[in-house]
């Protein structure tokens, strides 16, 4: 299953926004309203939204001031969560959510409109900053 945010435009360099997004403790501040636990430490975040299980992302690859791979933990829902970064200037980017999981199509039927509504929580909460 893949999934795709808007491309949302943000105040601040793409070094200034990669840099921030590289420590996984900042998604807290772009988690939804909807967040019951948030953990972190250097290189993962654990969180928990209401009725779902608790999912731990983990650093997975870096490509400085461009893209940021957040892989699931877990092998139980395979999953990676890519940031896409582009300079529009000197203090302004553009970024861009990419979701891809491998699930069955059940799982998937379920999991398609919680998945596009947080995943579009997160662009529009970085739009914002």
């Amino acid at each position: 299953m893949k999934l795709e945010s808007q491309k949302k435009t943000v105040n601040k360099s793409s070094k200034e926004l990669y840099d921030l997004l590289t420590n996984v403790e900042n998604f807290k501040q772009f988690m939804p309203s909807s967040i019951e636990k948030f953990e972190a430490d250097e290189n993962s975040f654990l969180f928990a939204l209401k009725g779902m299980p608790e999912i731990r992302l983990v650093l997975k690859e870096k490509e400085p001031f461009n893209k940021i791979v957040l892989a699931a933990a877990s092998s139980k829902l395979p999953f990676t969560l890519t940031t896409k970064i582009d300079e529009l200037s000197d203090s302004q980017s553009s970024v861009q959510l990419f979701f891809e999981g491998d699930f069955n199509p059940m799982m998937a039927m379920m999991l398609k409109g919680p998945l596009s509504k947080f995943i579009d929580t997160l662009s529009d909460s970085m739009g914002n900053l």
